[in-house]
């Protein structure tokens, strides 16, 4: 019989403002994926809902504030050869200004711009979705 790994849960963030741009935030040099950009989020931790850690993990990395009623999941990604699944989440609402405290840099792209950017291979197809979710909205 095979052995899957366990998997990693990993919740994260795709902030969409008014005027329909969306926050990415570049991973630290140095880091796993260091200067790529992504979606904000991370880990989940034991005992946390997956609501409860992305709050959590967004406070930590922008300062900004969620409230868990607001957030509408969208898509997951994972690769049979990693551990981990991501869970993307659309948030239009968050209290407090985005700030880059654990970042190398965030930034706000129009839908169109974030295909063009260097990000690691989970991100790719959540950004797909989202460009997807967001046409259908219009």
């Amino acid at each position: 019989m095979k052995k899957f790994p366990t998997i990693i849960p990993v919740v994260a963030a795709a902030f969409v403002a008014p005027d329909g741009r969306v926050l990415m935030q570049q991973k630290r040099k140095g880091s796993e994926h260091g200067g790529l950009w992504e979606f904000p989020g991370g880990k989940v931790e034991p005992g946390e809902s997956l609501a409860e850690s992305l709050c959590r993990e967004i406070s930590e990395e922008l300062g900004i504030a969620l409230d868990a009623e607001t957030l509408e999941p969208l898509s997951f990604a994972s690769d049979p050869a990693l551990p981990y699944v991501i869970l993307l989440y659309t948030c239009r609402e968050w209290t407090g200004q985005p700030q880059c405290l654990e970042g190398q840099a965030i930034k706000w792209f129009a839908i169109d711009e974030i295909a063009a950017l260097p990000m690691p291979p989970l991100d790719v197809p959540l950004a797909q979705a989202l460009k997807e979710h967001l046409a259908r909205a219009k």
